[in-house]
C-alpha cells in the first residue's frame, strides 16, 4: 500500500516552488500597473495642467522605468537564490566525496 505522505525533501522542494510562484508571480502585474499607473497619471496631469500630452509622455516613460527596474530586481533576485542553491549542492557533493563516497 502507498503512503499519501510524502517524503520532507520532496515536500520541501514543493514548498520552495510555491515560494517562488509567490515571489516572482506579481512580477507581471507589477510591470503592468507601474506602466498604467504613469499612463493614467501622466493623463490626468495633462487635463489638469493642460499640456497637451506632454506629461502622459512623462507619465509613460516613468511607468516604463519602474517597471522596468522591477523586473531587473526580481531577476537580481532569482539570480542570486540559484547561486546560492548551486553553492549549497557543490557543498553537498563536496562533503559526501570528502567521507569516501558515503561509505563508513
Amino acid at each position: 500500500m502507498l503512503s499519501d505522505r510524502r517524503s520532507p525533501q520532496v515536500e520541501a522542494f514543493v514548498q520552495q516552488d510555491w515560494k517562488g510562484v509567490g515571489r516572482y508571480g506579481t512580477v507581471g502585474l507589477e510591470f503592468a500597473l507601474s506602466i498604467l499607473f504613469g499612463l493614467f497619471g501622466g493623463q490626468y496631469l495633462d487635463k489638469k495642467f493642460g499640456t497637451h500630452g506632454i506629461l502622459t509622455l512623462v507619465g509613460l516613460g516613468a511607468g516604463l522605468g519602474a517597471g522596468t527596474r522591477a523586473v531587473w530586481r526580481a531577476l537580481k533576485s532569482a539570480n542570486r537564490e540559484a547561486e546560492a542553491q548551486e553553492q549549497q549542492a557543490r557543498d553537498e557533493r563536496k562533503k559526501f566525496n570528502e567521507h569516501g563516497d558515503g561509505k563508513h
